[in-house]
């Protein structure tokens, strides 16, 4: 077979280099390179160091997707991520990977529906890629078995260390047999993650990649607070807005991209969406496309958008929020190039002010807040558009088949109800305020307090000092900042700080009870 750029020399099957090379993957990443061949060629545990954003998923999920057996009636192989938005990354990113479409890959994560999941892992898995609340549920259950798995792998184990999953890994691992094959990837090695590497692995082989400095230097970085109903409507008035918008917007899942493309296309705009299912052949007809932009608009997830080198990009928009701050700046630094000053925009949801303060401070960079522009704003924009194609048609003279059909009008009207009249025709809605929606802002409280409810109560053994205890330990916070406890048969009320409550609703966002998330912000009292 042809050589395939790269990925021939790491041992890969043909069948496999038959998919990278129809994804577009030009060449392997340095932990790809590195932990590849070990894990084909070996039979070892294995410990990757390296940031998120270098194609772990592909250093892991390919070995994986070469050497499982597939269709024996039970879970192979089953990865841990911190996420419910990195379980669903994974778990597409490996289905896109498999040249066979019977290795079965499903997703397992809190706040989605878990008899939904339980119906789908009685259907067959091979590869699980879950968060550890839900899998440790379905485990504790009995509707997810994993005693015949082959591979464990666990991926970000600083992050889900840093979100409290530790206790409930190592009770994963318990369920898994002890001839298994351990892979853990993570950007950094606390003495916890070096102390579970002791424990639970055997002998494990370690690669690391070079860490880079995470910098975007000739971005202008900004971030609009909207609500998730709102996105789409704030996404078209900032395209609305500029003169000669080209950029990209990044969404998490090929589901996500499809759906706001056809959204974009339907109000008019030109757009085209890249993810790991479009074929090579549409892939490079798309960015022949977007090059030559006769379309202005590239929606994409991160793992489409590999590869793509594009330098006068105007915008990079976040539609949604990145896993971690190396993907935020993989992402924004598409634009920013050969001298030129591009604009970062990302949309932040009330619950990701946290997390976006976050990628501040680890790219050592300022992301300032913007007012989204007012319907009114657009609209002005609009009309001085349209007065410039005028008087571009005026000028170039290309007007005269209209000569007769205007001096028939002009009979009955004056010049300017008929020139109104017109415009009212082919503009319609889109030189009215009132057809734009409104966008409703919220407010980032960073001084006050959170209520938060939480689906546990005097039936789960909760007392007010357990409870406190329970929530000191899963969100790492002290005890002083907990209070006004109450705990009810079978739910509790707690308040704490603003920005504690935010870090618990991330921590517990993989957990869940009776089908709704474990920890919400209560109802107004």
């Amino acid at each position: 077979m042809e050589e395939t750029n790269g990925f021939q020399q790491l041992g890969l099957s043909d069948e496999v280099l038959a998919v990278l090379k129809k994804k577009g993957f030009e060449s392997p990443t340095a932990i790809q390179r590195l932990a590849i061949p070990v894990l084909l060629s070996e039979s070892c545990d294995l410990i990757g160091q390296a940031q998120t954003g270098t194609g772990k998923t592909a250093a892991f999920g390919l070995p994986i997707i070469e050497r499982l057996e597939v269709n024996k009636g039970s879970v192979g192989a089953i990865v841990l991520v911190p996420t419910r938005e990195l379980a669903l990354q994974v778990a597409d990113e490996i289905a896109s990977l498999r040249p066979n479409p019977s290795f079965a890959v499903g997703v397992v994560y809190g706040g989605q529906s878990i008899n939904e999941q339980i119906r789908r892992l009685r259907k067959g898995l091979d590869l699980v890629v879950g968060t550890p609340g839900r899998v440790l549920d379905l485990l504790r259950r009995g509707d997810l078995k994993i005693d015949n798995v082959s591979w464990v792998v666990l991926d970000e184990a600083d992050e889900m260390l840093n979100m409290g999953f530790i206790e409930d890994i190592e009770a994963i691992l318990e369920h898994t047999p002890a001839e298994r094959r351990t892979l853990l990837f993570s950007a950094t090695m606390p003495d916890r993650i070096a102390k579970l590497s002791r424990k639970y692995m055997r002998n494990p082989k370690t690669v690391q990649t070079e860490r880079t400095q995470l910098t975007a230097s000739l971005t202008d970085q900004i971030y609009f607070e909207v609500t998730e109903g709102d996105k789409f409507d704030a996404l078209t008035r900032i395209i609305d807005i500029e003169l000669d918008f080209y950029g990209m917007v990044f969404c998490r899942t090929r589901v996500d991209v499809d759906s706001l493309t056809s959204k974009l296309i339907e109000r008019g705009y030109s757009a085209e969406g890249l993810h790991g299912d479009i074929s090579q052949q549409i892939r490079e007809k798309t960015m022949n496309r977007f090059r030559k932009k006769h379309i202005n608009i590239l929606v994409a997830t991160d793992v489409a958008a590999r590869g793509i080198d594009i330098s006068d990009l105007t915008h990079v928009i976040n539609y949604s929020l990145p896993q971690d701050p190396e993907a935020y700046v993989h992402r924004i630094g598409r634009t920013g190039r050969a001298g030129k000053q591009g604009t970062a925009i990302t949309f932040i949801t009330p619950s990701e002010s946290r997390r976006l303060k976050f990628f501040e401070k680890a790219t050592k960079t300022s992301i300032r807040k913007e007012v989204l522009p007012a319907a009114s704003d657009i609209v002005e924009v609009k009309k001085e558009r349209i007065k410039d194609e005028l008087y571009e048609i005026v000028r170039s003279g290309s007007y005269a088949d209209y000569l007769g059909m205007a001096e028939d009008i002009l009979e009955k009207n004056s010049p300017e109800v008929a020139l109104a009249a017109l415009l009212k025709m082919a503009f319609k809605s889109q030189l009215e305020v009132s057809s734009y929606p409104e966008i409703r802002g919220f407010r980032v409280d960073t001084k006050g307090t959170s209520r938060l409810f939480v689906a546990l109560g005097r039936q789960d053994g909760m007392t007010p000092r357990k409870l406190a205890e329970f929530i000191r330990k899963k969100g790492n916070i002290s005890n002083n900042r907990i209070d006004d406890i109450v705990v009810l048969d079978t739910y509790s009320f707690v308040t704490v700080p603003y920005k504690d409550a935010e870090t618990l609703l991330d921590v517990f966002a993989p957990e869940s009870r009776d089908d709704k998330p474990l920890v919400t912000k209560a109802k107004p009292r």
